[in-house]
């Protein structure tokens, strides 16, 4: 598998493409089951979910998307933080 880059066509350093943007739009909506939500990832990015969690796991560290969807990122990053915290 290769490494995950977030954004390879970013137009400048911290700003966040489109596809990041979309993604964190996505994170931010409260989806009623997993599977309406992987479902969009597949049409809105057309990537797999795995992939989806790759890169997004990646995004909530880029200074840029803390200033785009500061709640979105702080709730993304708690939520992985509990995750590890419980391995």
């Amino acid at each position: 598998m290769s490494a995950c880059v977030v954004s390879p066509s970013r137009a400048e350093p911290g700003s966040l493409s489109a596809a990041e943007r979309q993604m964190l739009e996505l994170e931010a909506i409260i989806w009623s089951s997993p599977g309406r939500k992987n479902s969009q990832i597949r049409q809105r990015l057309a990537m797999n979910p795995t992939e989806y969690y790759l890169r997004l796991n990646h995004l909530i560290d880029v200074p840029a998307a803390s200033l785009a969807a500061p709640h979105t990122v702080n709730r993304l990053r708690r939520l992985r933080d509990r995750r590890r915290a419980a391995r």
